[in-house]
């Protein structure tokens, strides 16, 4: 590749780009988003590429691999330019059709199209689906439009400007701009963007670094997986442009190598920009000299804080350092100032750049700007990633977006922030989705992780997971977190169990504010929050456990109790066939029995029968 040294050559190489891209008339993008490619996307991709060749067609035709389109109920997904048709559920069968019928005589294929949840009408464009439709899709709109694999995609879109803009301002002038837009880090913590930037431009070394935090470990969340997946350029141009502001000469991306597709994408990506000359040395004749390499790591949750992300990077264990004396910012990779943002912060940066402070500080609410992603999942009927502006209700993320809870049961709760934040009541619906609001509610953003939960959910089961969940990726370095989460779990197991008293729950309450007052790093101090918000909004059933000794939800197998009642019982054998256990007795055509000794409570039988006679007790 030639290398690109100026402003110009940039400008340049992007119009021979469109220029060449001009002869294809129509385009269809197959997206290869991780979730797609569970739906087998790559064989999808492979029959485009050869039906094409038959008909000739790719002198014409552009087939694009893009990145994740967000509509990850729906894969693989298929969207033909510039009409911008939208194609869901497409087979490697369905693309003969697909040519022959869309892209040779411009009709629609109907079977293919999305149907609307309520009215039932067939959808043509991307568009007018409501999963788009009620999106402001400023970071992900490109992740459809490019292939992450080629720069030259990139630089068409206008990828690269707002790096050739930044290099003619001071570092000063560029981290006023992310102050003024009102930028907030989107990892988790929320804190002001443009303030952190300063700090470590500020402090005291010659050396600094810069580090994209892409250990994304919270249960359901895949946001800065999809977006270094889809488009990895975004986020270099947005390092670049902070390493610039802040002084810094190396980045590194740490990726969890749970990541493959990441990796492989941000490493194409990082090689295609050193050959165009916008990494490495005098990037774009400004005298700068910048370069990103790529650390992997072991997969720990805790590793997603930055002093234990730091201490992975040099080799040590992923644990984390005291802040309260010395943060990041002052002394981080090797000791020297570093500045730590996660993947959709720096993403968000080119586009600031680009459009203006002002521009983004007009997006969201009073203190939350700009638009945050979201990977909606759980008991919603759209799942997928999805990004709004700041101050959405979850109402309107749920109901609107998402289409409403799954075999329309019932919501009941919607989890957000992962692990360490908290789960809100269907009374929490109309909350405006920002950091404050959801931290004044028990919750917190986190990295945007949000799991819809129906009536059949029990509460208490949920907190013990997260617990759980917790009690394995603590490091184990402070005694609050490695021995407070164990015994918060072990108290929640009694609640489950059916052998808990009153006193269980007032102990499990002292002991959150023990665990959250006294331990070392976030994972600890936010680790009690599950507990917390389902005790707050779910404590009845928290009492149903302990007093009762009962689920309300039918969920925590050792207060079940499968019955057969005998008046509806008519001898079939369904149910013994089904018990995985072997613990329901009786002859043809007579009343059936379960033994309770041996019942795991696993609900096999239930659903077999077709006369009801399996009760819940």
């Amino acid at each position: 590749m030639k290398k690109i040294k100026t402003e110009k050559d940039l400008e340049l190489y992007r119009q021979e780009t469109i220029k060449k891209n001009s002869k294809f008339k129509k385009i269809v993008a197959v997206c290869g988003g991780t979730g797609c490619h569970a739906y087998g996307c790559k064989s999808v991709k492979r029959r485009f590429q050869k039906e094409l060749e038959k008909n000739n067609l790719l002198n014409r035709v552009m087939l694009k691999f893009t990145g994740c389109h967000g509509f990850c109920e729906r894969g693989p997904i298929v969207t033909i330019r510039p009409e911008n048709i939208f194609y869901q559920c497409v087979q490697e069968n369905d693309v003969p059709e697909i040519i022959k019928e869309t892209v040779l005589k411009g009709r629609v294929v109907k079977h293919l199209l999305y149907e609307n949840l309520v009215t039932k009408e067939k959808i043509i464009h991307t568009e007018e689906i409501p999963f788009y439709k009620f999106q402001k899709r400023l970071v992900l709109g490109q992740n459809g439009l490019l292939e992450p694999d080629k720069i030259q995609d990139y630089i068409a879109q206008g990828g690269y400007i707002a790096l050739a803009r930044a290099l003619k301002l001071s570092g000063e002038k560029i981290i006023g701009i992310i102050k003024n837009s009102g930028l907030r880090g989107r990892g988790g913590g929320g804190f002001p963007t443009g303030r952190k930037w300063e700090f470590c431009r500020n402090a005291k070394g010659e050396i600094k670094y810069i580090i994209c935090n892409c250990d994304e470990g919270d249960p359901g969340a895949y946001m800065d997986r999809s977006l270094l997946e889809g488009n990895p350029h975004s986020v270099i141009e947005g390092m670049i442009i902070g390493a610039f502001a802040i002084g810094a000469k190396e980045g590194y991306i740490y990726v969890r190598h749970e990541y493959p597709l990441a990796c492989q994408n941000a490493g194409i990506a990082i090689n295609q920009a050193r050959q165009l000359g916008l990494l490495g040395k005098n990037i774009l004749g400004s005298g700068f000299d910048f370069d990103i390499k790529i650390a992997k790591g072991g997969g720990a949750f805790v590793c997603g804080e930055s002093t234990a992300l730091i201490n992975s990077l040099e080799g040590r264990i992923g644990e984390p350092r005291d802040k309260q004396h010395l943060h990041t910012t002052e002394s981080g990779l090797w000791g020297e100032p570093t500045n730590i943002n996660n993947v959709e912060t720096w993403a968000n940066v080119p586009l600031i750049i680009n459009s203006g402070s002002e521009w983004f500080y007009r997006i969201g609410t009073e203190k939350s700007k700009g638009t945050k992603i979201f990977s909606l999942v759980g008991k919603v009927k759209n799942t997928g990633l999805v990004e709004v502006p700041m101050g959405m209700t979850l109402r309107e993320i749920i109901f609107d977006i998402g289409g409403g809870v799954s075999d329309d049961k019932k919501f009941k709760a919607v989890q957000t922030g992962g692990p360490s934040g908290g789960c809100l009541p269907a009374e929490s619906l109309d909350l405006p989705v920002d950091y404050e609001e959801l931290s004044g509610a028990g919750s917190m953003m986190g990295s945007g992780g949000m799991i819809v939960m129906d009536e059949a959910t029990c509460m208490v089961d949920v907190a013990k997971y997260f617990l759980n969940f917790l009690k394995e990726e603590s490091c184990g370095k402070c005694l609050p977190c490695r021995e407070g989460i164990k015994r918060m779990l072990e108290i929640i197991t009694d609640i489950t169990d059916g052998r808990a008293t009153e006193d269980s729950l007032v102990l499990l309450e002292e002991l959150t504010e023990v665990v959250a007052d006294t331990s070392l790093c976030g994972l600890g101090k936010t680790a009690p929050n599950p507990v917390l918000s389902t005790l707050r909004y779910f404590r009845n059933e928290y009492e149903s456990h302990v007093k009762d000794k009962k689920c309300p939800a039918g969920v925590c197998a050792p207060l079940l109790r499968y019955v057969i009642l005998a008046d509806c019982c008519k001898g079939c054998g369904a149910c013994i066939k089904a018990c995985p256990y072997n613990a329901i007795s009786g002859k043809l055509k007579e009343v059936h029995m379960i033994n309770q000794d041996i019942c795991a409570r696993c609900g096999s039988c239930q659903p077999v029968c077709k006369f009801d006679a399996i009760q819940l007790s």
